[in-house]
């Protein structure tokens, strides 16, 4: 006696004629399904076609589900029936939260969560939400399909208290665990400048304060992290900062080696590399790079010298880039 749970031996789908997959006579590549899955998506193209909306369906659809998180076309009439039959959309949260968690980088579950959010409509729930995604991003902190989804429920439902407020400290904690986490980053700065002024972030001049001095210890804590660097050129560009401002920082991390403990000006504002940073930091040496070549003039041969220097020593894996830049630079300067 075969194992497998069929529909077509199942006495509650006998009034359904299974639609089979057209493949063409002889297919040039069949997919090899299991006979559970082709069982039941012949079910799923009848009933698809008959539009029916049932709780059946929506047995059949969680089936598929399962076997292959990807099918868009069950999600889509998954939710379809659960309108219809007026169910209970927390409770298909919960249903689908092992799923999330299983099947995280499948767009298609995230989607389904947010056409659930949006019907229901609560920040109740909208707030539920952001804690299930806490324990999601401690599965992998960095998948954009669960990052994307929190920032459109801070987005679509955008209260500050009751969400937003949160938010900041939370990416805060993640860097804190890993200082490299380039979604964390990304995150900081949907929350600080892309997504408005967050309640407490009026005076925007101390908030421009306050991230490049966060940015600055991160990157002095991890000098070779190209995640702080990028966020740090980031709030610079998005407040229109120009970059000169920060060269007495930068200077030191294109160094050879970081100065002598007893050579050590203590500056709050500008850290120092430790003493085992791993010198000169390449993204620092392109940061001074720019600086000197918007000086332009005389400026614009030093940038040409270090990016000769990143293109056959430092950042060889770049160097078709570092030529560009400089026949670039030489092309206007002459």
């Amino acid at each position: 006696m075969s194992d497998l749970e069929l529909l077509a031996d199942d006495p509650e789908w006998a009034d359904v004629t299974p639609i089979r997959q057209y493949e063409n006579v002889n297919p040039i590549a069949p997919i090899f399904y299991s006979e559970e899955y082709k069982d039941a998506t012949d079910y799923f193209r009848a009933v698809v076609k008959s539009g029916e909306t049932s709780p059946r369906v929506l047995k059949l659809t969680e089936k598929i589900i399962r076997m292959n998180p990807a099918h868009y076309t069950a999600w889509q009439h998954r939710y379809k029936t659960l309108i219809a039959l007026q169910s209970d959309l927390e409770e298909e949260l919960r249903l689908m939260d092992d799923i999330a968690k299983q099947f995280l980088k499948t767009y298609q579950v995230w989607h389904h969560r947010r056409l659930l959010l949006t019907a229901i409509n609560s920040v109740d729930v909208a707030q539920l939400e952001l804690e299930f995604l806490k324990d999601v991003l401690e599965v992998d902190t960095k998948n954009y399909h669960t990052w994307s989804y929190r920032q459109w429920i801070l987005a679509h439902f955008n209260k500050e208290a009751r969400l937003w407020a949160g938010e900041r400290p939370y990416a805060e904690a993640l860097l804190d665990a890993d200082v490299r986490n380039n979604s964390a980053w990304h995150h900081r700065f949907f929350v600080v400048f892309s997504s408005g002024v967050r309640l407490g972030d009026e005076d925007r001049e101390q908030v421009l304060r306050r991230e490049l001095s966060y940015a600055k210890e991160k990157i002095a804590l991890a000098p070779n992290n190209p995640s702080a660097w990028n966020y740090l050129r980031g709030v610079l560009e998005f407040t229109k900062t120009p970059f000169e401002t920060l060269a007495s920082f930068v200077l030191p991390y294109t160094a050879s080696k970081p100065p002598a403990p007893e050579d050590e000006v203590v500056d709050l504002d500008n850290p120092l590399p430790s003493q085992d940073a791993e010198l000169p930091c390449v993204a620092a040496l392109e940061f001074l790079a720019d600086v000197y070549e918007k000086r332009g003039g005389d400026e614009t041969e030093k940038a040409v010298e270090i990016w000769r220097t990143l293109a056959n020593e430092k950042d060889i894996i770049r160097k078709k880039y570092w030529e560009y830049r400089i026949r670039d630079a030489l092309g206007k300067a002459s």
